[in-house]
């Protein structure tokens, strides 16, 4: 199948740090292409991939000194996607609504995972306007702001199971990655720490827009003993760093589409402590990769049961529901399903002339 990859322009594909949507979108194309399909990425000109590069802009928007206005080149990439939308089965595309209005006219399939949150009021309308266009959603529960949409399933995020290594050990701190923005909840991974009484290591991106709140909020927290900031990190070191930890802390206020750390931390073996908003529940399960918990009360007693997990399940429950196979199969399978619509209908029919001309009864279709 030819398969285009339309990625956000911000970070690389793969990302050299801190970014969700472009990493996952690197996995997706390189399995996709290792399963012999002929995948053309549209992403910026420092991406490393196995697929045909259209290089849009030189370098990642975020290291882009020179870019003031990213929505200018992305609204250029959509011109150069669909210039060439002939060479294409289907066009998958990560960056949200912004083809919304061309690709509704095209042919040729076109496909929407959303991976952002939808709770936003001044979505609503937009989605009401397009809501016969076909997209993805990364959890069950980033759905529930907008029911109503085109979905068309549910695609968990995989990564490679060979991405981070497995490490058994009881682990000697506590761990938070990501990025510090108050919905993340660092202050509250730090109280948890702090009330354990364990280390804490943070790996964490301050983004521009969430300067103040890290200088009013946390910084002042990082002057316990018990807490150590160790600032972004690379997909080089989150081996070692998730997996040498006791656990990932993930006390999030916010309807998390995903959280692709939970799936990183529970490569490693290490378990997360999570609360239980947007896809924890999807992602998490009680006792086994993990907790949820509500408060930092019922974290800090999750902590002290964290002997009581298994590290080597935690890597199995992971390997058998979050692999990069299993989301680019499924992936594959939503493609088939859009480039040819009456296959499945056709493939119904074609069951009932069987099992006619066999002289048996026309099979229940309830």
């Amino acid at each position: 199948m030819r398969i285009a990859q339309v990625a956000p322009l911000y970070e690389s594909v793969p990302p050299r740090f801190y970014g969700g949507t472009e990493r996952v979108v690197s996995w997706l194309t390189e399995k996709l292409v290792s399963l012999g399909h002929e995948v053309t990425l549209f992403a910026s000109a420092d991406s490393v991939t196995d697929a045909r590069l259209v290089p849009i802009c030189k370098k990642a928007l975020r290291f882009h000194s020179e870019c003031i206005d990213p929505v200018a080149h992305h609204v250029l990439m959509m011109e150069k996607v669909f210039a060439r939308v002939e060479e294409f089965d289907l066009i998958h595309f990560h960056v949200d609504y912004l083809h919304f209005s061309r690709s509704r006219s095209e042919q040729v399939p076109c496909l929407t995972t959303l991976h952002g949150r939808l709770d936003i009021p001044d979505l609503a309308a937009l989605f009401r306007e397009f809501r016969e266009v076909p997209v993805v959603s990364i959890s069950d529960a980033q759905r529930r702001p907008l029911p109503w949409i085109n979905w068309v399933e549910t695609v968990h995020h995989g990564m490679p199971v060979d991405a981070l290594p497995l490490h058994r050990g009881p682990g000697r701190y506590l761990a938070f990655l990501g990025r510090v923005s108050p919905e993340k909840g660092l202050d509250r991974a730090i109280k948890i720490a702090i009330g354990a009484g364990k280390p804490l290591k943070i790996a964490a991106k301050v983004d521009r827009a969430d300067c103040d709140y890290f200088r009013r909020k946390i910084e002042p927290l990082l002057e316990h003993p018990l807490v150590e900031f160790i600032g972004e990190i690379g997909n080089m070191d989150k081996g070692e760093f998730l997996g040498n930890a006791e656990a990932l802390l993930f006390p999030i206020d916010w309807p998390e589409p995903f959280g692709l750390v939970m799936i990183e931390s529970m490569a490693c073996g290490t378990p997360v402590i999570a609360y239980p908003h947007g896809s924890v529940p999807e992602v998490i399960c009680d006792g086994v990769n993990g907790y949820i918990v509500k408060d930092e009360n019922e974290a800090v007693n999750a902590v002290e049961r964290l002997s009581g997990l298994d590290r080597g399940e935690c890597r199995e429950y992971f390997e058998m529901n979050f692999s990069d196979d299993r989301m680019a199969q499924q992936y594959v399978s939503i493609y088939q399903k859009l480039v040819r619509p009456n296959s499945a209908s056709m493939a119904v029919q074609k069951g009932v002339l069987n099992w006619m001309e066999a002289g048996s009864p026309t099979p229940s279709t309830t």
